[in-house]
């Protein structure tokens, strides 16, 4: 019998972010997933994000749910919470999770069947409520542990490892996060790790739902010529529409300059992102021309990649409800009992 371990000793001269962990912190258990899947390259994206920003890895809590892509929070952030659902069941029980505590980092990451098929209708109330959480789809176009069968975020026409065309439309989870009022949208691939860093980053200092796509391609099923979700022809079809630069609470992230406008946008931590405008005619930050933008070129045949669309004054799920700053699950018997005067004092404002 084999045993995958990491070595839980670290070489004292590894580089410690300003909460004093190494990258090697950030990390988890060995992967069990396809040498080469795109998968993994999204779990070293996730610990290079958190190490940067020094994220301390108690304030996070990963959930998912079932499928290949569902099984990776046991790689990254061995040390923070973390909460393995039910199929499709992600997002209530992460909503339920930060309405109880509002203090934590909230980390969902599911798949294309998890997320386009069973759970559609969770990831759609979890957009439009504004649950304010980072939500990642390891993208693949198939269905891994069942062997291969097209999911519905595979494209029309692209062939499966063994010939057969799909003949069904697909879900676009961009599309369908940008009509239902996601206030951060960004479309990666497992393959550009410099593109895909920032998106996360972003994402987790973001005031609202943020979600990002993130094609991965599935070197056992979907890796073939005929696919729209192999590393080669993502390459030859990616087309960038924003490079973005996160800046943290602390220092600048410096980068040479690229084409277009620039556009620096605050977060609601103090953090602020800059974003390379590289097609003239893109603005991020109008939803309408996002989604217009996005369908031109999905028409054309190219992977739109970058962040989408972003909304600086987000609000989420908690200023909706107008909840109290203090987590739920803190208060305290006479919070949450205040007595007869205060319950006839909200019956009256509901007469």
């Amino acid at each position: 019998m084999t045993y995958l371990a990491k070595p839980r000793l670290h070489h004292p001269t590894l580089t410690k972010n300003r909460v004093g962990y190494t990258r090697r912190d950030y990390e988890g258990k060995v992967s069990t997933l396809c040498a080469g899947c795109g998968h993994d390259s999204i779990s070293a994206a996730i610990v290079q994000a958190c190490w940067e920003l020094d994220v301390q890895p108690h304030r996070v809590a990963k959930l998912s749910g079932i499928g290949c892509s569902s099984k990776t929070p046991d790689y990254f952030l061995g040390a923070s919470h973390g909460f393995n659902t039910v199929h499709g069941r992600m997002p209530s029980v992460l909503t339920g999770a930060n309405l109880a505590n509002r203090e934590l980092l909230y980390l969902g990451v599911s798949g294309d069947g998890d997320s386009a098929s069973i759970g559609l209708g969770q990831f759609a109330h979890a957009m439009r409520r504004g649950v304010r959480m980072v939500y990642i789809v390891e993208n693949n176009g198939v269905y891994g542990l069942t062997k291969g069968q097209f999911s519905a975020t595979a494209d029309r026409g692209s062939k499966s490892k063994k010939g057969a065309v799909n003949n069904d439309s697909p879900v676009d989870l961009v599309g369908l996060a940008l009509q239902l009022g996601a206030t951060y949208v960004g479309r990666g691939f497992s393959g550009d790790k410099a593109q895909l860093v920032p998106l996360i980053k972003g994402a987790i200092g973001h005031g609202g739902a943020a979600f990002i796509d993130v094609i991965s391609p599935c070197v056992a099923f979907n890796n073939h010529d005929g696919s729209t979700r192999s590393y080669d022809h993502v390459r030859e079809h990616n087309e960038a529409v924003s490079r973005i630069d996160f800046i943290d609470l602390a220092a600048e992230i410096t980068a040479e300059p690229a084409p277009g406008e620039v556009i620096t946008l605050p977060q609601p931590d103090g953090s602020r992102m800059r974003l390379r405008k590289l097609h003239a005619d893109y603005d991020p930050a109008d939803r309408r021309s996002a989604m217009n933008h996005m369908a031109a070129l999905a028409e054309a045949g190219e992977i739109a990649t970058g962040l989408l669309y972003v909304d600086p004054a987000a609000h989420d799920l908690h200023a909706a409800l107008k909840t109290v700053p203090r987590p739920l699950n803190t208060l305290d018997e006479a919070a949450l009992c205040p007595g007869a005067a205060a319950l006839e004092k909200i019956n009256a404002s509901l007469r």
